[in-house]
């Protein structure tokens, strides 16, 4: 029996991929770098889990003398992260069709709900003010982020973390990602995933059995098995 979604952040909850693109180049031309990505180098760079390691990644292609040590790419990243709360703020995002119906009818279900992201802690509560207008503890009862683990996905203990906290087994969760790399990660913990490719991200990748699906409205909910209609039995 399901007693539990998990959801994936970036991708997933909102297409924040062009919100972190602008928070990058606007840290670059910040702080004189200039560097710049644009959309088909951050489309290769999106395979690589969490802002850092791609900051880390990126820079390894330039020469010795462009790159930043690591002290170097910590402050970059947190300048990054300046301005992608600003945008977030500012109203930059909305999130993806079905993901508040599908989380309200969820918890009207009595279904818990829990999120594991690489994104920062920071960076979550800016996406969930900008984009829910609630605080996060009205509207999940696990967070885990980028912050909590030492291994991010396509590692599985981001997930493997949240189902420790929530106390359920693999079986008694299902979770939601956008991309391989996310994907990889909760199967690895053992969990039925549901697939909504971001237009970001790859779009014809193969993921085996779990449905992939255009976006989480209503009407897709049948092919994961979930019916508002079986929320007095508590379960999807």
């Amino acid at each position: 029996m399901i007693r539990a979604l998990i959801f994936d952040v970036d991708g997933t909850l909102a297409e924040t991929e062009e919100a972190h693109l602008m928070a990058f180049n606007a840290a670059f031309d910040e702080l004189g770098l200039g560097w710049h990505w644009d959309e088909a180098l951050n489309h290769e760079l999106l395979a690589i889990a969490g802002g850092f390691e791609r900051l880390r990644f990126f820079q390894a292609r330039l020469p010795e003398e462009a790159r930043l040590d690591d002290a170097g790419l910590a402050a970059l990243h947190a300048v990054k992260k300046r301005h992608y709360e600003r945008l977030l703020a500012e109203g930059a995002l909305e999130l993806r069709p079905g993901v508040r119906a599908l989380i309200d009818a969820a918890r009207e279900a009595g279904l818990r709900c829990a999120v594991v992201t690489a994104s920062s802690n920071a960076s979550f509560g800016a996406l969930v003010r900008g984009c829910f207008r609630q605080p996060v503890a009205e509207l999940f009862d696990v967070v885990v982020t980028g912050g909590d683990v030492s291994r991010k996905k396509p590692d599985p203990q981001g997930y493997l973390l949240a189902l420790e906290k929530l106390g359920l087994s693999a079986a008694e969760a299902l979770a939601f990602e956008d991309s391989p790399v996310g994907h990889a990660a909760a199967r690895a913990a053992g969990l039925d995933v549901v697939v909504t490719p971001s237009r970001h991200g790859p779009q014809d990748d193969d993921y085996g059995t779990s449905p992939v699906l255009p976006s989480l409205a209503p009407e897709f909910w049948p092919h994961f098995g979930f019916s508002p209609a079986q929320k007095d039995a508590g379960q999807p």
